[in-house]
């Protein structure tokens, strides 16, 4: 093998962790959800793929200008991110996220208006997110729980159908309010470090989770509201264990905020695939 051969993967690889990869491909699955729950995926499917593309793009973006933003941050929080550790530069990570962004403008031009009203709103609010709104107290909370349902919305947006997800959206962003209070409580020492007025450091870390409790319990109530429409009994017994695992992980955010956020995303994708098997269940019969 080359000698340039391992540098050369281990830039991509970390081009790729900026974008948080992962959560790239969550965030596609979520919107092509959001054109399933709203009926849409056998009327219009070009739409579909539009849309999964320019949310792929768009959270690789967001991803990217956040590290940007927050190379000081991560020098405390996270120092093995790609900035900090030096495996990219802060110019290159500032030129590949516009190149995503474009990337996602291109694909969602050729959405519904109102899918690409969501879609304009979305890269302005991931752009400002880390500058304007992250520092304030639950504010950047709201944001990132704002993007999250909106990710369900843009789907059916899409597919020209916004309020066949509204549920959906309203569960998924009540439950990342949740879990982002539980991840500012575990960064709590680099966010204090860089002057940030994050909720636990306003309020303190109990009260902030107390907070989050009370957000998930309205959550894990919305989850009813498809049962007593059209979604039957699969869906219920698909649900209710998605609304347990929740619960019970912002329960354990008071001694294991680390584990606990981890359990809300599985919570929340669990949940996310309940609402598939009511429009499953809807479509076929069951």
């Amino acid at each position: 093998m080359p000698a340039d051969v391992a540098p050369t993967t281990e830039r991509v690889g970390a081009f790729l962790e900026l974008t948080r990869l992962g959560n790239a491909v969550a965030a596609s699955v979520l919107t092509f959800t959001g054109s399933f729950v709203a009926g849409g995926l056998a009327v219009r499917p070009v739409a579909v793929v539009a849309a999964v593309v320019a949310t792929a793009a768009a959270t690789g973006a967001g991803n990217a200008i956040n590290d940007y933003f927050d190379r000081d941050i991560d020098r405390i929080n996270r120092p093995e991110r790609p900035i900090p550790s030096g495996a990219v530069s802060p110019r290159e990570t500032l030129v590949f996220s516009l190149v995503l962004f474009g990337v996602a403008v291109v694909a969602a031009v050729s959405l519904p208006s109102l899918a690409l009203g969501i879609a304009v709103v979305n890269l302005l609010a991931l752009v400002a997110y880390t500058e304007l709104f992250k520092g304030l107290p639950g504010v950047g909370n709201v944001v990132v729980a704002y993007l999250t349902g909106s990710t369900f919305l843009f789907g059916a947006a899409a597919v020209g159908d916004v309020l066949g997800a509204a549920v959906l959206a309203a569960l998924a962003a009540l439950a990342t309010f949740t879990r982002e209070v539980v991840k500012d409580v575990e960064d709590v020492a680099g966010d204090r470090e860089e002057g940030l007025r994050t909720l636990p450091i306003v309020i303190g870390s109990r009260p902030a989770l107390w907070v989050g409790v009370a957000t998930m319990v309205v959550a894990v109530a919305a989850s009813v509201v498809p049962f007593l429409g059209e979604f039957g009994i699969a869906y219920l017994v698909a649900v209710v264990p998605a609304d347990v695992a929740l619960l019970y992980a912002t329960r354990q955010s008071f001694s294991d905020p680390a584990g606990a956020q981890r359990l809300l995303k599985r919570g929340m994708f669990v949940a996310a695939a309940a609402f598939v098997v009511g429009r499953a269940a809807v479509v076929y019969g069951v």
